[in-house]
């Protein structure tokens, strides 16, 4: 994403600092990953939906959340309109970034070995995301 690219919610560094524990300042907003199989909801098989923890955007909804074995929450479909995608360079290859369309943070990549209907992973970070029960 753009640095300049304005989002509905924005903060300052110090602001985002305050309202986010440093793991989720970490990888909402410098782009971090935390370590695999550290989140509880990777294991979160409940009926309901998983919102940004930075803004609470409701991302992605517990039926599309599937068992990937990578040690990441893993969805097939974000809800429509939910996210973003930017091209991610870092680690000497291309990757599609995922980000909260409303704040801009920055919540994963997505991959093409995903099951059906879409054949898309969304590894997510669980430390980017918080899960509220239907």
């Amino acid at each position: 994403m753009s640095t300049t690219e304005m989002f509905e919610i924005t903060n300052t560094e110090a602001e985002w600092r305050k309202l986010l524990t440093p793991e989720q300042f970490h990888v909402l907003r410098k782009h971090g990953t935390e370590r695999a199989g550290s989140s509880p909801l990777d294991k979160e098989h409940g009926r309901g939906t998983f919102v940004c923890a930075a803004c609470d955007l409701p991302l992605f909804a517990s039926d599309t959340k599937y068992d990937s074995r990578t040690g990441w929450p893993s969805f097939w479909a974000p809800i429509e309109g939910a996210t973003r995608n930017s091209t991610d360079r870092s680690f000497f290859t291309v990757r599609t970034e995922v980000h909260c369309r409303r704040c801009g943070g920055h919540l994963g990549h997505v991959f093409e070995d995903g099951p059906k209907p879409t054949g898309l992973r969304y590894c997510m970070n669980g430390v980017a995301l918080q899960f509220r029960r239907a």
